[in-house]
Parts: structure tokens; sequence; C-alpha cells
């Protein structure tokens, strides 16, 4: 069962298609084993990045059920709804298929600090025993969520365990939150996301580790061990050698199609498909990141990895 000692990565997990757009189950557990073998620690499904809003209810329980039997590692779903009702039934799913938590985002309609707080009450009193990640990431929710918001949430909400910090530019938040922890509010996980772009530092401010997708996640894993092992010099030096490419990927509306070619390229899946609405990439943008690929692997060897 989640709880506020989760540390480490949690891989945000795509979800492939086939061509025809159909659910790839096969890729699916291929998927699986290729994050696990790369150094993730957990795994989240259901993200705004594994395109859940693109699937089906009956596709939505059949990644959970095949994620959960095969990861053997903790698997958090993704139940964002707009409403409760649905939500609850998504998270009651995810827990009896053995999901070690469910992660929520707010819904665009809050406006103002006491709606955001008493909006997590509601959740919290809807899930139940269920421990949630309190999903943080303004730049697509439109909802800023204040320190002094996510304290009181924390504070009101015992079964939130852990915030998915995703705000941008937002390493004081981390920090802010750390400081109050220290000075006696309960202390929760904080794992990071926005595609790795500021790992580094994120862990320098405190957090405990990463939950996004990359379509080298153990970049992640290794810049954690590095931090976590008390090199930071080597976990920056790690982190260097990927930053052109995780910017590369991190572009808005193309992101996902970088991701998931990178990912077939790697044998990760069996297809780069985007389930429509979504694009491909064209030649130039195959080049370019042919390219960053090759610079990579040069600067990864000088490194001995």
């Amino acid at each position: 069962m989640l709880d506020e000692t989760a540390r480490g990565v949690f891989t945000i997990a795509a979800t492939p298609f086939r061509p025809d757009g159909a659910l790839d189950e096969d890729s699916l557990d291929r998927l699986i084993d290729f994050y696990v073998e790369k150094g993730a620690t957990g795994l989240t499904i259901l993200g705004i990045m594994g395109e859940a809003g693109k699937l089906s209810a009956a596709e939505s329980e059949t990644v959970i059920r095949r994620t959960v039997a095969r990861a053997g590692v903790p698997v958090i779903v993704g139940v964002s709804a707009a409403g409760l009702a649905p939500m609850k039934a998504l998270a009651a799913k995810a827990m009896d298929a053995g999901a070690a938590g469910v992660m929520v985002a707010p819904p665009h309609t809050l406006q103002g600090d006491a709606q955001i707080v008493d909006y997590y009450r509601n959740v919290a009193e809807a899930l139940g025993d269920t421990p949630f990640v309190l999903q943080d990431f303004p730049l697509v929710t439109g909802v800023f969520v204040p320190v002094n918001v996510i304290l009181q949430i924390v504070a009101d909400c015992p079964t939130c365990v852990m915030l998915k910090h995703e705000d941008w530019p937002g390493l004081d938040k981390i920090s802010k939150l750390r400081a109050a922890s220290d000075a006696g509010a309960r202390r929760i996980s904080i794992l990071c996301g926005n595609g790795g772009q500021f790992l580094p530092e994120e862990m320098q401010r405190g957090a405990d580790g990463a939950m996004t997708g990359f379509s080298y996640p153990e970049m992640m894993a290794q810049v954690v061990a590095a931090h976590t092992s008390g090199d930071p010099e080597r976990a920056m030096d790690i982190f260097d050698a990927y930053l052109p490419l995780v910017r590369y990927e991190a572009q808005p509306g193309q992101g996902l199609a970088i991701r998931k070619h990178i990912l077939a390229r790697r044998g990760a899946i069996a297809h780069a498909t985007l389930r429509k609405p979504g694009g491909s990439l064209g030649p130039q943008a195959v080049a370019e990141v042919e390219r960053l690929i090759a610079r990579q692997e040069r600067r990864l060897a000088d490194l001995g990895l």
C-alpha cells in the first residue's frame, strides 16, 4: 500500500496501441518489463501522457489488471474524473486489482484556495481508505495549488500520502514544503514530473524522486541513485548527457509522439502509434532525434554508462 515513505522512480507509463488504434496488450507487457528493467521502483498508469482520456472503461480496466499483475512493483492508477462517482468506481477497481494507490488532479473548475481544499476533502471521503497522490500540474489543469493549500490538504486528509510535483517554476515550493515538515507538519512523499527537466535541482531541494515519463527511464533511476548515495555531481553529469533529448522530448503537443517513437526504436513497444486525435513524427523530426541519440550515446560512453 502506498504511503508517505515512497521514494525512487515511479515511471509514468505510456499506453501502446497497434497501427489501427487498438490497445496493444502484448506491447503493454513488454513495456512494463522494460520500465522495471530500466530501474523503475514503481509505475503510474492512466496518466495524461498515458492517453487515459482516449481509453474506454473496459480498456482502462485491462491496462490496470495487466500492469498490476505483471509489474512486481507498486502501481499508482490515475483516476481523475469530472465527478466523484466515476473516480470512486475506478479507484475501487484499481485497488481490487492490487494497485498501491491512486492519483487525483484538481478539475479546472476550481476557483480559489477554499474550493481546492474542500474538493480534496471530498476526494478523501469518497476514496475511503485508499491512499492518494495529489497531482499538482497547473500548466495542464489550470489550477495553481499554493503551499499553504497543500499543507492544509495534508493536514485534513491522512490518506493524501504523496505530492506529484509538476509546478513550473516550482523549486521553491519543494523547499517550503520540506521546511514546513521540518517544523512539524506531516511529511509526505514528493515525486517530481515535467519529464525530468529539473530532476537534479528537485532532488537537492528535498524531493524523494521522480514520477514522470522519458524515453530513457534509466536516466531518472541513475540520477536519483547517484544523488541518494551522496554524489550530486555524478547525478548532474549523468543528467547532462541526456539533457538535449530531455529538452527535445518536452515539446508541447509533440512530446508523446517523440517518446513513443524512441520507445518503439528501443524495442519497448511494437508501434509508435498515438490514438487519434494524435500525430506522428515527420522525417525532419526523426532525423533530429537520431542525431540527439547519437550524441547522447557518445557522452554516456565517456561516463562509462
